[in-house]
């Protein structure tokens, strides 16, 4: 059984760029975000069932989930946010555990966005890490990225577990507040950590 450390952090903190660096050292990555667009993309798995529940209107031309579409319904409807999720999350967390399991590496990285937010999340993970940011450079970071709005990027950042309560979960913090170099420094110091601690699990 594979050492799982969950990492997360709210939008734009820079979960990516963190798990990327993870995986250049060695590490296998889990990320239920790349899961739930495979469920979501032409053909996938979730996209019969979604059609179904939330009709033709949040399908692309594509065949895809129209992404933009299905984020305005759930923000506007908390009751398709959660016929959303009661459909998706036992998708993804199927595949994930597939995928930890399959892992060959010495620990894997389990990217969760809404680790803290998931009732069971400590039980399915052994230690979690948070890519912590001050909220407002994350506001500008996905602003720069993704050219929505400063109040729908808050709105998004609200829908989520607050900054306090992701870091009263976290084991382990990385700042990411500077350069990649500082983020680097930062993933190679836990980096060592993480194969003692799946070495002395084994």
């Amino acid at each position: 059984m594979s050492f799982v450390v969950g990492l997360t952090g709210g939008i734009g903190s820079g979960k990516s760029a963190a798990s990327d660096e993870f995986e250049r050292l060695g590490a296998a990555v889990v990320d239920t975000d790349v899961i739930a667009r495979e469920l979501t993309a032409p053909g996938g798995a979730a996209m019969s069932e979604i059609r179904k529940v939330f009709g033709s209107e949040v399908v692309a031309a594509s065949g895809a989930l129209d992404r933009d579409r299905m984020r305005s319904r759930v923000f506007a409807d908390p009751t398709a946010k959660k016929a959303l999720e009661a459909l998706l999350h036992p998708m993804i967390r199927e595949e994930s555990r597939r995928r930890i399991g399959a892992a060959r590496a010495p620990y894997v990285i389990h990217v969760v966005p809404l680790l803290v937010e998931s009732p069971d999340y400590r039980s399915r993970v052994d230690r979690v890490l948070v890519i912590d940011v001050p909220e407002e450079l994350q506001i500008e970071r996905v602003r720069s990225r993704s050219g929505l709005a400063a109040a729908e990027v808050r709105a998004i950042v609200a829908a989520q577990a607050t900054r306090a309560q992701r870091l009263a979960a976290a084991d382990d913090v990385i700042e990411n507040r500077g350069t990649i170099e500082a983020l680097r420094e930062q993933v190679a110091t836990l980096h060592r950590k993480y194969l003692e601690y799946s070495q002395a699990a084994q």
